[in-house]
């Protein structure tokens, strides 16, 4: 999960992968893929990097695949 905030101050932690698309307008408004948007302080660019971080995080902890013949 993400730490975001709220316009109203509180911090709040949302799963990156509910996130259909985001928008500035000013605010950052975040569009989940259930429909609900969210309003938060961050500039969309740092929101994007934050499920960046997140999801290299998930997938370095993954195991190497190997063929049978031994290749990646």
């Amino acid at each position: 999960m993400i730490c975001l905030t709220r316009l109203s101050g509180k911090t709040f932690y949302l799963n990156p992968h509910l996130v259909e698309f985001m928008e500035e307008t000013p605010n950052t408004v975040i569009t989940l893929t259930t429909g609900k948007k969210i309003v938060v302080e961050e500039p969309a660019e740092t929101v994007l990097a934050e499920i960046i971080v997140y999801r290299r995080q998930i997938f370095s902890a993954l195991p190497e695949v190997r063929t049978p013949g031994g290749e990646r």
